[in-house]
C-alpha cells in the first residue's frame, strides 16, 4: 500500500491537478495506495501518522511544495518508510536536489514503483529532519517578513519584502562551532547544504552531495549593499562561491550561536542557538 499526501493548496492549485494525475497513474496500473489530502498540515499530519502506524506501507509520496515534503519526513524518516516527492509548490528545492525532473512526474513515478530506495544523507537541526537546505541571515529575515505579509501572493511577496528588509539589514555576529574548530564571524547570510538548492533553484551549495555524510556550508561574509544586490544573482548558477566574501567548507556538525532565526527546507525551525548534524543514510528514497 502507497500513501499518496497531497497538499491541494500548494503552488496555486498546482497541488491538486498534480494530485489527481498521480492519482490516476496509481488507478491505472492497479497499485494499491490512500489518498491523505488536507487544507490543514496538522490534520493530514494526523491522518497520515496513524496510517503508517498502522498499515504497511511501500513508501509515502508527497504531492505538493517542500513544506509538505518536509513534514513527509519527520513521519516517513523515523520509520524507515521511503519517501518521495512529486513537485507541485513554488520551490521545489528536495526534488532539485533529487535530481529529477521538476516537469516529467510519470518517469519519476516509474522509477519509484518498480525500483527499491536507496539510502541519502539527511539534515537533523534541533531533532528536526531537513533534505535540502538549513539557512540563516537576510533570507531568514526575508522569510520572516514575507510571511508576515498578506500582499502580494507568490513568489512577488518574496521580492517585496527583500526590497523592503535589505536596505536596513545589518551582518550578523555568529559564534560557529564545527567537527574541528570554534569561530566567530560577522555574516550577511549562512547556509547548510544537504542538498544544492533553496528558494526555487538557488545553487547556494552547488557542489553538495547527498551520499558523503556531510554538508556544504556557504557563509557569505559582510559586503556593502550595492555588491550583494550584485552577488545575489548568482546564486542562481552557483557561481557566487567565487566571490572574495564567500567561504565554503565541509562539516558533518554545525552549531550556530547568534540573535537569528533559522529556517531548514523553506520551514521555519526558530531562533539560534541551532545544532545540526548531517546523518548519513537516513533516508531512503529514489535519487537519479
Amino acid at each position: 500500500m502507497w500513501a499518496l499526501a497531497i497538499n491541494p493548496t500548494s503552488g496555486h492549485g498546482k497541488g491538486a491537478l498534480a494530485g489527481e494525475k498521480v492519482t490516476a497513474y496509481f488507478a491505472q496500473r492497479k497499485l494499491k495506495y490512500q489518498v491523505f489530502s488536507s487544507r490543514s498540515a496538522k490534520r493530514l499530519k494526523e491522518e497520515l501518522e496513524h496510517f503508517l502506524d498502522t498499515h504497511p506501507c511501500e513508501g509515502v509520496i508527497s504531492i505538493g511544495g517542500d513544506g509538505l515534503a518536509h513534514l513527509v519526513l519527520q513521519l516517513a524518516v523515523p520509520r524507515s518508510i521511503p519517501f518521495a516527492v512529486i513537485p507541485a509548490g513554488t520551490g521545489n528545492d528536495i526534488v532539485r536536489s533529487l535530481g529529477w525532473s521538476l516537469e516529467d512526474s510519470t518517469r519519476y513515478l516509474d522509477h519509484v514503483t518498480s525500483n527499491p530506495a536507496t539510502p541519502i544523507d539527511l539534515g537533523n537541526v534541533d531533532s528536526e529532519w531537513f533534505a535540502a537546505i538549513l539557512s540563516t541571515g537576510f533570507d531568514s529575515v526575508v522569510n520572516e517578513k514575507a510571511n508576515a505579509m498578506t500582499w502580494p501572493r507568490g513568489p512577488q511577496r518574496y521580492n517585496v519584502a527583500i526590497a523592503l528588509e535589505l536596505p536596513r539589514f545589518a551582518p550578523i555576529e555568529y559564534e560557529i562551532t564545527t567537527d574541528n574548530r570554534t569561530f566567530t564571524t560577522k555574516a550577511m547570510l549562512i547556509a547548510i547544504g544537504n542538498g544544492r538548492s533553496y528558494g526555487g533553484g538557488m545553487l547556494v551549495c552547488p557542489h553538495a552531495k547527498l551520499d558523503d555524510g556531510l554538508f556544504d556550508v556557504m557563509i557569505l561574509k559582510p559586503v556593502s549593499k550595492l555588491e550583494f544586490i550584485k552577488v545575489f544573482p548568482k546564486v542562481f548558477s552557483g557561481s557566487h562561491i567565487t566571490h572574495p566574501a564567500v567561504e565554503i567548507f565541509r562539516t558533518k556538525k554545525i552549531e550556530l550561536n547568534a540573535d537569528a532565526i533559522a529556517y531548514a527546507d523553506g520551514e521555519r525551525i526558530g531562533p539560534a542557538p541551532v545544532s545540526a548534524q548531517c546523518i548519513a543514510g537516513a533516508g531512503l528514497t529514489w535519487p537519479l
